[in-house]
């Protein structure tokens, strides 16, 4: 195995996501502009793409169109041709972030990509442009050490952020490959000591419930209250029936992963619920939306999981007079399959070997990461994917500020994507 010249040049690879950050400034575009010189720099055939999100049957994911970006969004695809006879490998990132909010709360400025105590701050530094300089940092390491692939290599900064499934477009487009690398880092803050192999699904869903006003013209109904029907109250049973299937579930339904790291298998999360004003608290509600997702494990269908929601709101509604004449309306917001990536597969032995030898330590798989990218590429075109990136925090989506990368981590994992480069493709 080839060795590379990563400490040797870490100023310039310190230099190379610092530019990416400061690149950002002027929007995605002029970013994935940068991000397609850099691709050419290296040898590679470029294409930039304009796409749309392109959905997945709805079996294995959906997504209403409240929760997509439905604008075209910017792909650039850097292709490094093999000498031939090897196994080709995709690498995808996204270089799209949050939208900017809670710039006030930062102490760095969130474009200046500033250098403090061995991090590097920046606004989507760790989520995700530091995946993007991190599949050119190990392309660049590879060519200097002098590593001759014999399969193709794809370089792919795509769109993700609000559901722009942009890997998921490139894969529609046409572009394919034995193994695929997502670029990002654990927003558990294990770095590389954990790779994304495994991630459960998810289902997002409303309810609505009617009610009905007290017939009266006054401005408070709470002398009248007894003459409605107030939907807090028939949400209740609605919650309470979601727990009960909860319950069940909690029991019933298991994977040795997901009891081993956290002691449950899947879960169903009342997250939300909307009714009345609280500034008008002598008035009833003619509606409330309860809001709620549910995890779980491969072993289970998307379309099993939506039927057991419907089940057990459809029995509340045959329990209850009023609902039995008003059903509650379910509205699907997002839902995706589980899928894992085998711990006895090639791609992943390769990664975790990758891994051990560079930081001297056995990675682990997370479990946790629910509805994680890497299910895109193994949902859509069945291609085994795994996914690492170096240590980081206080993420912007994770509810952080002044988000950061460790740089002596960003290195290591520059040199440990160029080992699995050089392993799988060659």
């Amino acid at each position: 195995m080839s060795q590379y010249n990563v400490e040797e040049n870490r100023d310039r690879y310190i230099q190379l996501i610092r530019g990416l950050v400061k690149d950002s400034r002027d929007g995605e575009e002029a970013l994935q502009r940068s991000v397609a010189g850099k691709f050419s720099e290296l040898g590679c055939e470029v294409e930039t793409l304009k796409l749309l999100p392109i959905g997945l049957s709805p079996e294995k994911e959906f997504a209403a169109e409240e929760s997509i970006d439905l604008s075209e969004r910017i792909s650039v695809v850097g292709r490094h041709t093999g000498t031939g006879g090897g196994r080709s490998l995709m690498l995808f990132a996204h270089p799209d972030s949050e939208e900017l909010r809670g710039l006030d709360e930062w102490t760095h400025d969130p474009f200046e990509a500033e250098v403090q105590d061995g991090k590097v701050y920046g606004w989507g530094v760790a989520d995700d442009l530091l995946g993007v300089a991190t599949m050119i940092g190990a392309l660049d390491a590879l060519l200097g050490s002098g590593a001759a692939l014999k399969g193709d290599l794809y370089l792919c900064s795509t769109a993700s952020k609000r559901n722009a499934r942009g890997v998921t477009a490139l894969l529609d487009k046409g572009y394919k490959a034995d193994a695929a690398i997502y670029l990002h880092p654990a927003e558990s803050g294990e770095g590389l000591n954990e790779i994304k192999a495994f991630a459960s699904g998810l289902l997002n869903f409303r309810v609505t419930i009617r009610g009905r006003l007290p017939e009266t013209s006054e401005p408070g109904h709470t002398v009248f209250a007894h003459l409605g029907t107030n939907p807090i109250g028939k949400a209740v049973q609605l919650i309470q029936a979601l727990e009960r299937l909860d319950e069940a579930r909690g029991r019933e339904v298991h994977d040795d992963s997901l009891d081993d790291a956290v002691g449950r298998s899947t879960n169903i999360l009342v997250s939300h619920i909307n009714c009345g004003d609280s500034m008008l608290l002598t008035r009833m509600s003619d509606e409330c939306v309860v809001g709620a997702s549910v995890s779980f494990p491969p072993r289970e269908n998307l379309s099993d999981v939506k039927a057991l929601i419907e089940d057990a709101v459809k029995g509340v509604s045959e329990g209850d007079p009023w609902l039995s004449e008003h059903p509650p309306m379910i509205e699907w917001i997002f839902g995706t399959q589980a899928v894992e990536t085998p711990v006895d597969h090639p791609l992943y032995q390769i990664a975790s070997g990758a891994v051990e030898n560079v930081t001297g330590k056995v990675p682990h798989v997370n479990p946790l990461h629910t509805a994680s990218d890497i299910r895109n590429p193994i949902l859509f075109s069945g291609i085994p994917t795994v996914g690492f990136g170096s240590l980081s925090g206080d993420l912007v989506h994770s509810g952080g500020h002044d988000e950061w990368i460790d740089i002596e981590d960003y290195l290591k994992a520059i040199r440990v994507c160029a080992r699995i480069i050089e392993d799988w493709c060659s």
